[in-house]
């Protein structure tokens, strides 16, 4: 088995007294933190509904699943759908540490989902800004908001970290 290394970054505990866009993105760098902790790479993602009530969070889980497919955005797409029983997630909002990739942004866009918040541009990658723009394809019938920045260096760091560790290991 191999070994896991310690997670050198400590959780966030946002006040409840704010649930703002910074708020939910906490959530979900505490989802990455958790998939760090179980040797995968670490993306978290939190869906949102209407009523500013977490619905769903996830993190990527492809090594213990050996599912190419289970990224936190597509896990918390899933939850998400059976949690409100629709597909349709037109009143919610994603918030993920990482840009969604081309899977992902693809199941944001098929999914409805009203607004994308992602913490860092992925310039390999990236499908909501970075190296494409999915979202903004001129014939899709659905075009969920997308914004970028939120806790954009620490989640940065925490990735950035992840992969300098196992390359030193």
């Amino acid at each position: 088995m191999k070994n896991i290394i310690e997670c050198p970054f400590p959780r966030l505990f946002p006040s409840q007294l704010k649930k703002d866009d910074y708020f939910f993105m906490q959530l979900a760098y505490n989802e990455s933190i958790t998939a760090w902790e179980n040797d995968e790479v670490p993306v978290g993602a939190v869906i949102v509904d209407a009523r500013n009530e977490v619905i769903a969070s996830a993190y990527n889980q492809t090594r213990r699943t050996k599912d190419p497919t289970a990224h936190a955005e597509m896990l918390a797409i899933t939850m998400a759908s059976q949690k409100i029983g629709d597909w349709r997630l037109n009143d919610c909002r994603l918030f993920v540490t990482k840009e969604p990739c081309p899977m992902c942004a693809g199941a944001s866009i098929i999914s409805r989902l009203k607004e994308v918040f992602y913490a860092f541009k992925d310039l390999k990658m990236g499908a909501m800004g970075g190296a494409t723009s999915l979202h903004a394809l001129p014939r899709s019938n659905h075009k969920p908001v997308v914004h970028s920045g939120i806790m954009k260096d620490e989640c940065l760091q925490i990735t950035q970290a992840f992969f300098q560790i196992r390359r030193q290991g």
